[in-house]
């Protein structure tokens, strides 16, 4: 067994301690991972909150970038000192995986939020007390992680690693909404409720691939501006303008396209207001389990209006993320410009920056001055 260092949860709503733990050999189809760096997703806060039902002690973490240490003996994927990016966990054998849609894998929950292998063991342990791992087949709030041939891509090694962990999930969740899931085309309109790193992603790759008017929506004015810096041709905050009658005025007939990211039913109902005949709308999240989406029926079903589901951006990550690392090197995806480097030592501080809004996408180095 392995010595590591990781961050661990213990207590809902609590701080993660940083703890010498034990890691295991990766088995025949797993790989052992050095971590250089992961993002913080607001989903490790919702499961550090008890949200979901992931069990704990466990180790957060699912925007890994690191290098690989050890294949198993089955892996062809990558080799020792490829270096990577650690995505959402699949199964690869649902109809869903066979159609190239890994983020609808039928398997997808228990995969990604039980934090074991299939099988129900873990890697991680500390003098005996069984830790939880594998949370998105990774747990990468640590030094070391090991994952799945499937949620593991080769990214090229002529590109900062420590800033490549956000593309594994959600800088992926707003690009890939725009383009694989709502396929925003040239000349479209395309609007954003809530400019966080999700909404932000979505904006720059509206712009990145010809979208002529792009609106943010958020309540934040600082936000607003940094949307604009990126891509937002225009900016609506709900405080001080009624935003449907604005979006109206803007594009003279509605949205082509919308995106919630906020999983606010209110919300969800004001951007489908806004869309015109023939527009849709995707939806990234919900606030709660059970939450409940209400809408205009006359409105929604005389227009010929979609609202359509969306999960990780519907990415095929081994071709997606390679994609968004290409624009981001053409500079036309800055979304370097979103980040923030934080220790692991200060893990809970880069946490708090992202609840608070301080910080739009945290990145956690595992080591000073990591490359």
């Amino acid at each position: 067994m392995m010595k590591i260092r990781a961050a661990v949860a213990r207590f809902t709503h609590g701080p993660l301690s940083l703890e010498t733990l034990e890691i295991g050999e990766p088995q025949a189809d797993e790989i052992l991972v050095r971590v250089v760096a992961t993002g913080v997703c607001h989903t490790d806060i919702v499961v550090r909150d008890g949200m979901l039902p992931t069990p704990l002690p466990v180790v957060l973490g699912h925007e890994g970038a690191g290098i690989v240490e050890r294949v198993g003996s089955a892996v062809t994927k990558v080799v020792p000192g490829d270096h990577v990016v650690m995505t959402f966990d699949s199964c690869g054998g649902c109809p869903s995986c066979q159609d190239h849609a890994p983020s609808y894998c039928h398997e997808f929950f228990p995969r990604n939020f039980f934090a074991t292998r299939t099988d129900g063991s873990t890697a991680l342990a500390k003098e005996g007390e069984v830790i939880h791992s594998h949370f998105f087949g990774q747990s990468s709030f640590a030094s070391h992680a090991i994952c799945h041939e499937r949620n593991i891509v080769k990214v090229p090694k002529d590109v900062s690693l420590e800033l490549l962990g956000p593309l594994a999930c959600g800088v992926q969740t707003g690009a890939g909404a725009v383009i694989n899931a709502l396929k925003v085309g040239v000349g479209k309109s395309f609007a954003v409720f809530g400019s966080g790193s999700v909404g932000l992603s979505a904006i720059m790759a509206a712009k990145a691939i010809g979208a002529t008017t792009v609106i943010a929506v958020d309540m934040n004015d600082e936000r607003l501006a940094f949307a604009q810096e990126v891509g937002a041709t225009h900016t609506l905050n709900p405080k001080n303008i009624n935003t449907a009658a604005a979006i109206m005025e803007i594009t003279g007939h509605g949205l082509d396209y919308a995106l919630d990211t906020t999983g606010l039913g209110p919300v969800i109902k004001g951007a489908v207001l806004s869309l015109a005949p023939r527009g849709t709308c995707g939806v990234l999240g919900a606030s709660a389990p059970g939450s409940e989406i209400v809408l205009d029926e006359v409105h929604f079903m005389s227009g010929g209006r979609r609202l359509i589901g969306i999960v990780e951006g519907e990415a095929d990550p081994d071709t997606f993320i390679p994609t968004l690392i290409r624009l981001y090197q053409q500079g036309r995806f800055p979304f370097d410009k979103m980040v923030k480097f934080y220790p692991m030592e200060r893990i809970n501080d880069a946490i708090a920056d992202s609840e608070s809004g301080i910080t739009i996408k945290p990145i956690v180095r595992m080591e000073s001055g990591s490359q």
